[in-house]
């Protein structure tokens, strides 16, 4: 567990949490208190929005939209500091850059896809924030569209997922993947074990010893369970690798690729023998760097 490798055709898919139980009830108290952590992501009520009439001109925000659920976003700024904003009917998204017909004034609110940079004119009233203008390139909807596009497929379409994401890794601008440390898990669990904490945070290191690097997460499971089931655990596990190296390593979240679940597919070894699926039970930190920086 934890080894750094130069990366394998299994990796090149990547374009675009636990461990034994150490104590019984232990082990089980600290599960529940990250799945109560992990509830409160997101968790601002809104309520009824006034007319922007009703509001006075907020903050211009801008950063890469981390969280997104209906009726509002989160963005985190280049200082690492989150900013939830609601989105109103009348909330205008606008793309520029002109890729393929993009150059337009009014883009629909699924347009606004986790990791993708935007500059945000904000209304402000009692109850917070509220999107009045959404300002994104083109370039960047086009990156996170395929991203999103790549790893939002499920399983009625697995195999054919996979096969596209391996094929689109030229073109999700170009990354060199640097170096993979894979962290395992017990079967049906997300937590993760102390070795695991400390190969996290030694892959930050290593990324933050290389200029222009970001950190791309992706969980897996074995095969044991329904399929449902194992994508939920799946995102389960990324994101709880995700939240350890922002809050344990220090790793910005700005510099964090859009975490993903990928279930049972790609398996690193065989399903069929509990080695295999001790091995599949696993979430890959990738280091990747655009080609187009990669030794600057």
């Amino acid at each position: 567990m934890g080894a750094v490798s130069k990366s394998s055709g299994a990796m090149l898919m990547l374009a675009m949490l636990a461990a034994p139980a150490m104590g019984g009830l232990t082990a089980q108290a600290q599960e529940q208190a990250q799945e109560a952590s992990d509830s409160e992501v997101m968790t601002t009520v809104y309520g009824q929005l006034p007319s922007p009439e009703e509001m006075t001109k907020g903050p211009k925000v801008e950063g890469i939209i981390s969280a997104r659920s209906d009726g509002r976003m989160q963005v985190t700024t280049a200082d690492g500091n989150n900013t939830a904003i609601a989105i109103a009917e009348y909330t205008k998204i606008k793309s520029s850059g002109g890729f393929l017909g993009l150059d337009r004034d009014k883009l629909p609110a699924n347009s606004l896809l986790n990791g993708l940079p935007v500059e945000v004119d904000t209304l402000q009233w009692d109850g917070g924030l509220v999107a009045n203008e959404v300002n994104l390139k083109s370039k960047d909807l086009r990156t996170a569209s395929m991203i999103h596009t790549g790893t939002d497929q499920r399983f009625a379409e697995q195999t054919a997922a996979t096969e596209a994401l391996r094929g689109r890794v030229g073109d999700i601008d170009q990354y060199n993947v640097k170096g993979t440390t894979n962290v395992n898990f017990d079967t049906g669990k997300a937590v993760l074990t102390e070795q695991a904490k400390a190969d996290l945070c030694a892959a930050a290191t290593q990324a933050e010893s290389m200029d222009n690097a970001l950190l791309l997460v992706v969980g897996y499971t074995d095969s044991t369970g329904s399929q449902e089931l194992n994508q939920v655990l799946s995102e389960k596990r990324a994101g709880r690798v995700v939240n350890h190296l922002q809050q344990a390593c220090g790793w910005k979240p700005y510099r964090m690729l859009t975490p993903t679940g990928m279930a049972e597919a790609d398996p690193a070894a065989d399903n069929t023998t509990p080695e295999g699926k001790a091995q599949n039970r696993r979430v890959a930190v990738n280091i990747m760097v655009s080609k187009g920086l990669d030794g600057m």
